[in-house]
């Protein structure tokens, strides 16, 4: 075995932990691994697939390791669930209009948000002086209720002066994680980069957790080689540097499932489908290059201003909670549950649990519901934000189901529990259609007698009675092709470039080649390839209502591991220069504006700044002899005949290279 050739990939999903080891030299996978993500303790669950995927190495050796490498669903799950820890937003610059555009004050109501006197204009001048005694109060104030800040000041992107001078501020009052707006995004629109700071800050405790996480895990198994972590624009970076910004790893997951499948199938032009336990990601792969969003990345109902592949990621997965709505009507996610096929499979004293509830005539729809601390969590976790009555219930909920109707019959307490959920400190077990798949005989890794006690429960809920065995079948069926359906929309979605809705794609979602007296076919022109657990239970009837090719690689069931182990580190940096018409020309984007009195001087040290920042840059995450690339993007003035007549002028400095 060639020294220092391998390289192992790891992705933390939502149910699974997965682990690859790579020859990198020879292209080959040596052995994989998949361990049950533990939540409470994730190092349990990735010390699992590491040791398993290890073992699987003939003649393994520590030091024959050149890098671990992470892929995560962790901050995009978050975010399509509507969890992270408690964060503070200061606004340097804003009115009233720019706050409530950026829609964070009524999407979390609770959040302190404080506008201050300060920021900048649109040449990086100064409009007043920050108000640094009120921020100071102000942070005095709030630190005790929150985890991290996030700042944001008007055209920070101009000048960030007074975004650091606030960093500097609430580092000596609060010692928390601040994350400042110009740090994720080089574009204008302050509201929309206060809400990526304030994603942002809501996700440090998690990421930070999670590479602490690998870390010891690595440290058990004698790893001693640099770790990355995968960003969702498909590059790599030391994990100490990307832990701090935490959205950059939103679509983390998918983009290494796009490289990944790109690896596998060895095609330069595809659709790209990634279903795991709590989301759908479906991106396009085209002459071997991903479309990255020019406008940022979606997540759920957020657009943050964070570079990534350009995916569509919706809240569709194989453990999607199953909702019955008033009409009998089913409804599935956004939210993860934990399948009771699984949490049976873990703890069998559970079927005991469901056969009690089918037992019961009351509860409706409570039955069939449980709570439990998140996986490898031993001990109760206590935060000062808690209420009193969190902490009382939070301290009748261990590592064993606990029935949802004897810790909250009532609303009040519903809600408490949903507060505790919210928070990642506990997990509900539900019904879900990795169950529906197990009674379907569609899947059989965990325990199919649970998921039929768990489909009586709620078949029965959703029909009012007491169901036999065909009947129960078919309400399975129901819920596989809710999920069937789910799959075909977000494929023509992607396919389309546009959200699409209507009567024509829901009879294709459907499966229906008539509407009317029109027959109705609507197929993607590419092949779609598939990863990721779940995929053959659902892809297979989606391509067929499709009427395309659907591609089932090798190893599609660890593809963002084996993406995160065979991606490269990128950055950029993006300088702007202006003229004033008169000979002037204002450099921004990097420090302290400047003035030169030509175009020549000022696209000189432009390029000179860009290729120093960005391999700057470079080297913090961990590019070994990266190669840089400089555009300039040039508007000219009407009667223009050089240079010394540009009117706005931007300078993209790229570089790339291979990880550590």
């Amino acid at each position: 075995m060639a020294e220092t050739s391998l390289i192992i990939g790891i992705d933390t999903g939502g149910t699974y932990t997965d682990a690859v080891v790579i020859d990198a030299d020879l292209h080959r996978i040596l052995a994989k691994a998949k361990a049950i993500t533990t939540k409470g303790d994730l190092a349990i669950g990735v010390s699992e697939a590491l040791r398993m995927a290890i073992a699987g190495v003939d003649g393994f050796a520590p030091a024959s390791v050149r890098m671990v490498s992470i892929s995560t669903t962790l901050a995009t799950n978050a975010i399509v669930e509507g969890h992270g820890s408690a964060a503070a937003l200061a606004l340097i610059g804003f009115d009233a209009a720019m706050e409530e555009r950026s829609g964070l004050g009524a999407a979390f109501g609770s959040m302190p948000i404080m506008r201050f006197a300060g920021g900048h204009d649109h040449a990086g001048r100064a409009i007043e002086n920050l108000d640094e005694e009120a921020l100071r109060n102000w942070v005095k104030t709030v630190a005790p209720d929150v985890t991290a800040f996030a700042v944001a000041a008007s055209f920070a992107t101009r000048n960030a002066e007074h975004e650091l001078r606030a960093a500097d501020i609430i580092a000596a009052e609060a010692r928390k994680p601040v994350t400042l707006s110009h740090q994720l995004a080089d574009t204008l629109d302050a509201p929309r980069r206060a809400q990526t700071a304030v994603l942002n800050a809501r996700l440090v405790s998690r990421v930070t957790g999670l590479v602490a996480a690998v870390r010891r895990a690595m440290a058990g198994l004698e790893l001693s080689c640099p770790l990355m972590l995968m960003k969702g624009d498909g590059s790599l970076a030391l994990a100490d540097v990307v832990a701090g910004r935490p959205i950059e790893t939103v679509l983390s997951g998918p983009a290494a499932s796009l490289i990944g499948a790109q690896w596998l199938s060895g095609l330069d032009d595809f659709i790209m489908a990634d279903m795991g336990g709590t989301t759908t990601d479906v991106g396009l792969l085209r002459g071997g290059n991903p479309r990255l969003a020019d406008q940022g990345a979606e997540v759920g109902t957020w657009r943050t201003m964070v570079k990534a592949i350009d995916l569509k990621t919706i809240g569709l997965g194989g453990d999607s909670e199953v909702h019955i709505e008033p009409a009998r009507a089913l409804r599935l996610g956004p939210q993860r549950v934990v399948p009771l096929s699984l949490m049976a499979w873990r703890a069998p004293e559970l079927l005991a649990l469901l056969e009690a509830d089918l037992a019961q005539t009351a509860g409706g729809a409570l039955l069939g519901k449980f709570v439990v601390l998140p996986f490898g969590a031993i001990t109760q976790n206590h935060t000062n934000s808690l209420t009193l009555r969190e902490a009382e219930l939070l301290s009748q909920i261990s590592d064993k189901p606990v029935a949802l109707r004897r810790l909250a019959s009532g609303s009040a307490g519903l809600r408490t529990i949903s507060n505790l959920r919210e928070k990642g400190l506990v997990q509900i077990c539900a019904f879900s259609p990795s169950d529906a798949a197990h009674v379907l005989k569609l899947q059989d890794n965990w325990s199919r007698e649970a998921a039929v006690l768990a489909a009586k429960l709620s078949a029965r809920f959703a029909t009012g009675k007491v169901v036999d065995d065909v009947q129960l079948n078919l309400f399975c069926l129901d819920v596989w092709d809710l999920a069937v359906r789910g799959t075909v929309r977000v494929i023509l979605e992607a396919g389309f470039g546009i959200g699409v809705d209507g009567p024509l794609v829901e009879a294709v979602a459907k499966g229906h080649g008539q509407l009317g007296q029109i027959k109705i076919q609507l197929s993607p022109t590419l092949p779609i390839v598939a990863v990721g657990g779940p995929v053959k239970v659902y892809y297979p009837e989606a391509a067929k209502r499709l009427g395309c090719e659907v591609v089932f690689t090798s190893h599609y069931d660890v593809a963002n591991a084996i993406g995160a182990a065979a991606a490269l580190v990128a950055c950029r940096v993006v300088l702007r220069l202006d003229g004033d018409g008169t000979g002037m020309f204002r450099l921004t984007g990097s420090g302290v504006p400047a003035n030169f009195g030509s175009a020549t001087g000022a696209i000189k040290a432009a390029e000179q700044w860009g290729r120093a920042g960005v391999l700057a840059m470079a080297a913090l995450q961990g590019a070994l002899k990266p190669k840089v690339k400089l555009t300039w993007i040039k508007q000219f003035m009407p009667d223009a005949k050089n240079d010394d007549g540009l009117l706005t002028a931007e300078l993209v400095a790229e570089a790339r290279g291979l990880a550590v």
